[in-house]
C-alpha cells in the first residue's frame, strides 16, 4: 500500500472513532413499579429524546410527518415534518419562550404558541404540556384527571382541555414508555406514534 494511501485510511480510521466517542449513547432508567414511582422518577428527567410520527387532524386540515423531540432541563427542539407546502418546521423553547422557525429558516417567537400555531398552519399541538404526555405522566402545572392501566401506568388523562389517551406501551430505557398516544380536544386530534426513546445523563 501506498504511504498516501496509509496515511488516508488512518484519517479516516480516526474520524470514525472520533465521531463515535461524541455521539451520546442512551441510559436505562431507574426501577418504575408503581404509578408515584412512575410519576416522581420520570418527572425529574432531565434529558432526553424520542423520535417518531405524528398524524394532526383539525377540521379540513392536518397532516402526517415526522416528528423528533428533544428536551434538555426546561429546553426542548422539536421538529415536525408534514406535506402540502409545509416542509419542516422547528418548534424550540425554554419554559419562557416559544420559537418558531419555518421551512424557509425564518424565526418568529410565539406569544401563544397553540393559537398561534392553529393561526399559521389551521392545526396546532399542545406544546406546554406535550413533553409530560409523551413522557406519560401529567403536566405538574395544571390540574389533571388520570386513569391508569392494570400495570399502574397511565391509560387516560384530561387536562387543560384536551383527553390524552395512551393505547400501547413499549421498551424505553429499559422501561415501559408510550409507543401510541393521542391528544384530542373539541378542534383537533393528535396521533403520535413514539419509535425510539433515548434517555441521556446529566
Amino acid at each position: 500500500m501506498f504511504p498516501e494511501m496509509r496515511r488516508a485510511g488512518l484519517v479516516v480510521v480516526l474520524a470514525v472513532l472520533t465521531g463515535c466517542a461524541t455521539t451520546p449513547t442512551g441510559i436505562d432508567l431507574p426501577p418504575i413499579d408503581n404509578w408515584e414511582v412512575r410519576n416522581e422518577v420520570l418527572g425529574r428527567i432531565e434529558s432526553w429524546s424520542f423520535k417518531g410520527r405524528i398524524a394532526v387532524k383539525a377540521g379540513d386540515e392536518g397532516f402526517n410527518g415526522k416528528f423528533n423531540w428533544t428536551q434538555e432541563d426546561e429546553a426542548f427542539t422539536a421538529t415536525v415534518g408534514g406535506p402540502l407546502g409545509m416542509g419542516t418546521v422547528r418548534i424550540e423553547g425554554d419554559g419562557k419562550t416559544v420559537v418558531l422557525t419555518d421551512k424557509n429558516g425564518e424565526s418568529t417567537v410565539l406569544e401563544d404558541a397553540e393559537l398561534e400555531l392553529r393561526w399559521r398552519y389551521g392545526w396546532t399541538i399542545p406544546v406546554n404540556s406535550l413533553r409530560f404526555w409523551a413522557l406519560g405522566i401529567p403536566d405538574p402545572a395544571a390540574a389533571a384527571v388520570t386513569e391508569l392501566d392494570d400495570d399502574g401506568r397511565l391509560e387516560r388523562l384530561e387536562q387543560g382541555g384536551w383527553i390524552v389517551e395512551i393505547a400501547r406501551y413499549q421498551e424505553g430505557g429499559g422501561q415501559q414508555m408510550p409507543r401510541i398516544l393521542s391528544a384530542t380536544n373539541p378542534d383537533t386530534r393528535v396521533r403520535m406514534v413514539i419509535d425510539r426513546w433515548l434517555f441521556f445523563e446529566r
